[in-house]
């Protein structure tokens, strides 16, 4: 574990949320921001030293990191940092998002509500004043309302089983890997692609709000495809 972690990590906020989110946070920052590096072995006890904790919050945030598929896990070797999305990895997710978000728009649509209303022009707010980069540190507001923009048309389907499969991805989070150490880069192009969702679905237009989803996933591939070029390079 490098210095620079090392150093970063000592001023992170742990005592801002519960012991257990918040060193879930202080992993999940030095992942985002390759402190800790693709392929590297994770160490409970060692990184429960880092943080000043007992080893038991340390072993609850890896599990919830492995979810999303920021660190894997291996019978009798523990953790290791997952290694970035390669071209046709990240195609496949979003392919699986494209299969399932415009259907949940669609749904979502269909059964609008004030509430559901006043969430997505809450997470549109966020979105429009987050800051873009390029640490996790300055970024984490936007990831943090991408993800609520899409999960909240996600609940509002009322198909649970849908939901779940949407969920279970970490499409969001695998996507905002590829942005450290330059900020979000698409920032400007999302935002305007998340409002014609939003405008469609408030609009009480189910085929426009399955269209807008559709367009904004294909531009997401096509960008994040051009970005893992110039990381593959």
């Amino acid at each position: 574990m490098s210095k620079e972690v090392t150093a970063r990590s000592a001023r992170l906020p742990l005592a801002r949320r519960s012991l257990s989110d918040s060193v879930h946070d202080a992993i999940l920052a030095m992942l985002m921001d390759r402190q800790l590096q693709p392929g590297e072995t994770l160490s409970i006890d060692g990184m429960a030293r880092l943080l000043g904790v007992s080893p038991t919050p340390v072993r609850e945030a890896l599990a919830r990191l492995e979810a999303p598929g920021l660190v894997r896990r291996t019978a009798l070797k523990g953790y290791r940092v997952a290694p970035l999305l390669n071209s046709d990895e990240m195609q496949d997710l979003i392919e699986a998002r494209l299969v399932l978000e415009p259907v949940l728009a669609h749904k979502a649509c269909a059964r609008k509500t004030p509430e559901f209303a006043r969430e997505l022009e809450r997470s549109m707010k966020d979105q429009h004043k987050a800051g873009r980069g390029p640490s996790f540190e300055s970024f984490q507001d936007f990831l943090r309302a991408d993800e609520a923009f899409h999960a909240t048309i996600a609940r509002q389907s009322g198909n649970d089983f849908l939901r779940a499969a949407y969920e279970a991805l970490g499409g969001q989070v695998q996507r905002f890997r590829l942005f450290a150490g330059q900020g979000v880069i698409d920032a400007e192009q999302a935002v305007a692609e998340h409002q014609a969702i939003h405008d469609a679905l408030i609009a009480d237009d189910p085929e426009q709000a399955k269209k807008a989803m559709t367009v904004h996933l294909e531009n997401v591939l096509a960008r994040a495809i051009a970005e893992l070029a110039e990381i593959e390079k």
